[in-house]
């Protein structure tokens, strides 16, 4: 089966981010669509999803914020309150495929203010 470049270019990162996987540090997974933004925090070693957030929850959904940008400073700050509660503070980035620039970026940049090493 051939694969798309988007495809390649998602095992290609993910791949990286999975070799130096250690028991003590986890995977953020970013997946993000033309109006959302999800995140999950992934344990590759047991394969099981630890927490996630996205855009398309109540609590989150119900703030009103217009701008795609503003979201997702929400939904990262959602995801490091709800890892600090699980003590979790190191993980790898995984950035999916996208280019590290605008929502993604400013997704790491709020995850990073608010406490998560990568």
């Amino acid at each position: 089966m051939k694969l798309t470049t988007i495809d390649r270019k998602k095992f290609r990162v993910r791949n990286k981010v999975k070799k130096v996987a250690k028991p003590g540090r986890f995977r953020l997974c970013i997946s993000r669509s033309a109006k959302n933004i999800s995140a999950q925090i992934i344990d590759d070693i047991k394969e099981v999803t630890l927490l996630s957030a996205s855009s398309v929850e109540k609590d989150i959904k119900s703030i009103n914020k217009t701008k795609k940008i503003e979201m997702s400073k929400v939904v990262a700050e959602k995801l490091a309150k709800r890892a600090q509660e699980k003590k979790i503070t190191k993980i790898f980035f995984d950035r999916g495929g996208y280019k590290y620039h605008g929502r993604i970026k400013v997704f790491a940049e709020t995850l990073r203010k608010n406490g998560m090493e990568f």
